[in-house]
């Protein structure tokens, strides 16, 4: 196996079996060996009756990888040697291995499994969230609201399993590596009273709290700074390690998202973050809007 592939495969065994690190890692490598038959992405996709932008998914590690093309692929490529193949299936086992997300796939919809996979391969992840504080920085309670307002019939086991899903994404914050994390909040998330004054408190005194660690930026845009600014739905931006995309944009709605990873989207993206970063309020400054959004609330709750 070439160099660059075994350098894949080392990074992936520090990974923890993750699919989505693998499946960025298989991608890299089938661009290697394209590359190396001196084969441009047109002379590939009719091998494995696909589109150019297919392959470029697979080559990215955007698209889930299916065996059968994956194993056409390489053989086309002439890959012949059996460890050689015995790695690559490797790397295909990992890609779709089941793991804790699998007993949670009929509630979670495959941009959010997505989601949740790049969360956890990324390097860095910067946001800007508008309506909501951010899925990683919710309390269960604050969490359940949404839920309920979302879904007013479903079950109390239905919204468990959903809290028990929130929670496990969120063990993305106690890694011993995690990621470097900015969450900037439009100053609306700090009035809306999701779940009532005495749920958004504690909400906003979780916030506090994570603000003063160094690992999580919490800050906050205001009204004011930000009016002509922020754009009008979340957006994150996400850096990752080497072999693989550098980095992808996620923007989310409603019940579905988009990911982009097309250079001119991404620097479009992460010129409206950069811009916001610098509007925003200082994470000093952000712990006392915080404080006196917390006393706000505390006071409907005594009056």
């Amino acid at each position: 196996m070439s160099p660059l592939a075994q350098g894949a495969l080392s990074s992936q065994d520090e990974e923890d079996d993750n699919p989505f690190v693998a499946g960025k890692v298989l991608g890299a490598h089938l661009r290697h060996l394209r590359r190396s038959n001196g084969l441009a992405l047109k002379d590939v996709a009719p091998q494995i009756r696909a589109s150019i932008s297919k392959i470029s998914r697979m080559e990215r590690g955007e698209s889930p990888p299916r065996e059968k093309d994956v194993l056409d692929l390489v053989r086309f490529y002439g890959v012949t040697d059996p460890d050689h193949l015995d790695e690559i299936r490797e790397l295909l086992r990992q890609s779709q291995s089941q793991t804790w997300l699998h007993q949670y796939s009929d509630i979670t919809p495959g941009w959010l499994k997505r989601l949740i996979g790049l969360e956890d391969s990324a390097t860095e992840i910067r946001s800007y969230e508008v309506h909501l504080v951010p899925g990683l920085l919710q309390i269960s309670d604050y969490t359940r609201a949404i839920i309920k307002a979302a879904m007013p019939h479903a079950t109390e086991e239905e919204i468990q399993r959903r809290l028990d899903l929130r929670r496990l994404r969120q063990r993305l914050l106690d890694r011993a590596t995690p990621p470097r994390l900015t969450f900037l909040l439009d100053e609306g998330i700090l009035m809306r009273p999701v779940g009532g004054p005495h749920v958004i408190r504690q909400q906003l005194q979780h916030l506090h709290r994570l603000s003063e660690h160094d690992g999580v930026g919490i800050q906050i845009v205001t009204f004011e700074k930000g009016a002509s600014i922020g754009p009008g739905a979340p957006v994150a931006h996400m850096a990752f390690p080497a072999h693989g995309p550098s980095e992808l944009i996620y923007l989310e709605h409603i019940n579905s998202a988009l990911y982009l990873s097309k250079r001119s989207d991404v620097e479009s993206y992460r010129h409206v973050l950069d811009e916001l970063a610098v509007v925003a309020e200082t994470r000093r400054r952000s712990r006392v809007l915080l404080e006196k959004a917390i006393e706000k609330f505390r006071s409907q709750e005594q009056g």
